[in-house]
């Protein structure tokens, strides 16, 4: 249940925009606010049933788009290879303390760990 609820949060975050103003509304009183069905559907005096199908369009649409363009899969891929290449560098730079110490390799190891700090802001 918890994986299913962090990818609908992502999911909203990647491509929350691309739905209407009342399946924004209620599928971010849901997952967000975790607001029952019941809930929300007393506060914008509907059924239950509708709430439900308004939230279930929402998911479809943003699943279709996630299955189009794997914007998620490749963000999390990305995340990976990152921090594969954050430890490289720290296995260099503290090879390069140990074994070197050249300020040349010292000076490389700080510039991609900036530029992998970089990679992480965005």
């Amino acid at each position: 249940m918890k994986n299913q609820a962090y990818r609908m949060t992502m999911l909203f975050d990647f491509y929350g925009d691309l739905l209407t103003d009342r399946q924004k509304e209620f599928y971010d009183l849901y997952y967000n606010d975790d607001l029952s069905l019941a809930e929300i559907a007393e506060n914008y005096d509907i059924t239950r049933q509708g709430v439900r199908d308004i939230i279930v369009r929402a998911e479809r649409t943003l699943e279709d788009v996630e299955e189009k363009t794997g914007l998620i899969r490749r963000f999390h891929e990305t995340k990976e290879i990152v921090a594969q290449i954050r430890g490289i560098c720290q296995e260099l730079d503290a090879l390069n303390g140990r074994r070197f110490r050249d300020e040349l390799l010292n000076g490389l190891c700080r510039r991609l760990d900036e530029a992998v700090t970089q990679l992480e802001r965005e």
